[in-house]
C-alpha cells in the first residue's frame, strides 16, 4: 500500500474531525469531572451515588478516548 498525501478536501475533512474529536472529547471529559465533584460545589441532582459515580466514569472514559481518537486522525484506515 503506497503512502500518499492526501487530496486538499480529505485533508479539510480529517481537520474538522480532529478538531470536533477534541472539543466533544473535552467537553464530555469535563462534564464527568463536574458530576464527580459536584456535591462538593453544592449540586444535588437526586441520583443515587453510585449511578452518579457510574457516570462520571462512563464520561470520563469516552471523553478521553474521543480526545485520544482527534490525537491518533485514524479516520480512513
Amino acid at each position: 500500500m503506497r503512502n500518499e498525501e492526501p487530496d486538499k478536501r480529505t485533508r479539510g475533512y480529517i481537520l474538522m474531525r480532529t478538531i470536533l474529536d477534541y472539543g466533544m472529547g473535552i467537553m464530555i471529559t469535563g462534564l464527568g469531572v463536574f458530576f464527580l465533584i459536584a456535591p462538593r460545589l453544592g449540586f444535588d441532582f437526586g441520583v443515587d451515588v453510585f449511578y452518579r459515580i457510574f457516570f462520571a466514569c462512563l464520561c470520563l472514559i469516552y471523553g478521553i478516548w474521543r480526545v485520544y481518537r482527534g490525537y491518533k486522525k485514524n479516520y480512513f484506515r
